[in-house]
């Protein structure tokens, strides 16, 4: 029995429930940002709403400070791109629905404006070059296939875990040229560094600073060795080596190197269990892609549009501007839905259907646009391509055996366990 059928009558309990309150809730007291929404995976019929009647809402029912939320695909794209207008400045609040805590505020390249952030941003996008690229496939391959040959058969496990953490954290040992038997510190401070408080991640703030303290320690010191030895092709030493980021402070290099852990932990690994779960849910398209595994190609963006990792990225506007027949002043938060402008019915054909074999599978906020959009797009699309090579050759079906559990977040879309089973 596959898991549209085992789970199909409690999930529609819970959606009907989530339509009819999101339907009923007078307009202003929406608060589509709410964790919880994301964690029970009922947020759809709330951007549906909005997207329909009011594309550009202000939200002040919240426990944080108002927000506008823009919801459409196109809307999104002029904030996205109108980086004179709408800041990403981690001193203007940064990227997130929330503001950055005190003390967790460092600068970044994704957190900067022009010009700091080209020059940061041009010392590690050597790293992702078509020609490293191809060198990094070789060793992709190699460690897919040992970590899915060395899976159970018969026997539920927890995707998230043996393969998706796994995976994603050997590529980010390698690009930062971290010690290997010490990796899994990179997922910890990945899912730290993000966590809000009820998420139950950390269980006090003196814990998260702890931790957030021993990632700045340990990275320092590997700082500290790569300045004083030759140049190296890891990430660590391409900002070590670089005139626009040798001589970052504390506080920047940190922010730099949590953009780099999260984004190359957190993206590629929740798409990758996300792509397990849409293909049982949607067992036509599983065996679409059995019978022709060259629909890897577009099954990839398709994924990647429909788990959108990243559920928002949030702007501040620098000046008064319209929006969508609203007027944003200066100093609002703009929060941009990607998971909301990546269902747009006006821009994407039947955008709630998961199809892998999709005419332009490329139209797709998840990476963003203008000058932040995603450096490490095209790594994480060849990650996924070549697991689910690897997966094809190997595994006549992986089998959703139970819910996903979800991560508490609508920043990071993101899962904590999916049960799978591979029969023998």
């Amino acid at each position: 029995m596959n898991i549209q059928t085992r789970f199909s009558a409690g999930k529609e309990a819970l959606q009907r429930a989530a339509r009819e309150e999101a339907y009923s809730t007078p307009l202003k007291d929406l608060h589509p940002g709410a964790p919880k929404l994301f964690q029970n995976d009922t947020l759809w019929p709330y951007f549906e709403r909005l997207r329909k009647e009011e594309p550009v809402h202000y939200c002040t029912n919240a426990p944080i400070e108002p927000y506008w939320s823009v919801t459409k695909y196109n809307d999104i794209m002029h904030v996205d791109t109108s980086h004179g207008i709408f800041s990403s400045d981690v001193r203007n609040g940064g990227i997130a629905i929330r503001d950055v805590p005190v003390g967790y505020d460092w600068p970044s390249f994704i957190a900067m404006d022009q010009p700091k952030h080209s020059a940061q941003r041009k010392t590690v996008s050597p790293m992702f070059t078509p020609t490293h690229l191809d060198e990094l496939a070789v060793l992709i391959r190699q460690r897919s296939a040992k970590v899915l040959d060395a899976l159970p058969r018969n026997e539920t496990f927890n995707f998230v875990d043996r393969v998706s953490i796994e995976l994603t954290t050997q590529m980010l040992a390698t690009l930062f040229d971290f010690p290997w038997e010490e990796r899994r510190k990179l997922t910890r401070w990945s899912d730290v560094s993000t966590a809000l408080p009820k998420s139950g991640v950390v269980s006090s703030p003196e814990e998260r600073r702890r931790e957030m303290d021993e990632c700045a320690a340990y990275f320092t010191k590997l700082w500290n060795e790569r300045v004083n030895s030759e140049p190296r092709n890891d990430l660590l030493s391409m900002m070590a080596h670089s005139d626009a980021t040798r001589y970052m402070d504390a506080d920047n290099l940190m922010g730099n190197l949590i953009l780099l852990i999260v984004g190359g932990n957190d993206t590629t690994r929740n798409t990758m269990t996300g792509s397990v779960l849409a293909l049982n849910e949607n067992p036509d398209q599983y065996r679409k892609l059995r019978e022709n595994p060259a629909l890897i190609d577009t099954m990839v963006p398709e994924v990647i549009r429909w788990q959108t990792p990243l559920a928002h990225m949030r702007r501040t506007a620098l000046e008064d501007t319209e929006l969508g027949g609203k007027t944003i002043k200066k100093g609002d938060r703009v929060v941009m839905w990607y998971v909301s402008g990546n269902r747009d019915e006006e821009v994407i054909e039947n955008p709630d259907d998961f199809i892998i074999d999709r005419a332009r599978p490329r139209t797709h906020l998840s990476f963003g646009f203008g000058i932040h959009r995603c450096v490490g797009m095209r790594l994480a699309e060849l990650q996924l391509k070549i697991v689910w090579q690897e997966m094809l050759k190997r595994f006549d079906n992986i089998e959703v055996v139970g819910e996903p559990k979800r991560v508490y977040s609508s920043f990071v879309k993101g899962y904590e366990e999916l049960p799978v089973r591979i029969p023998a």
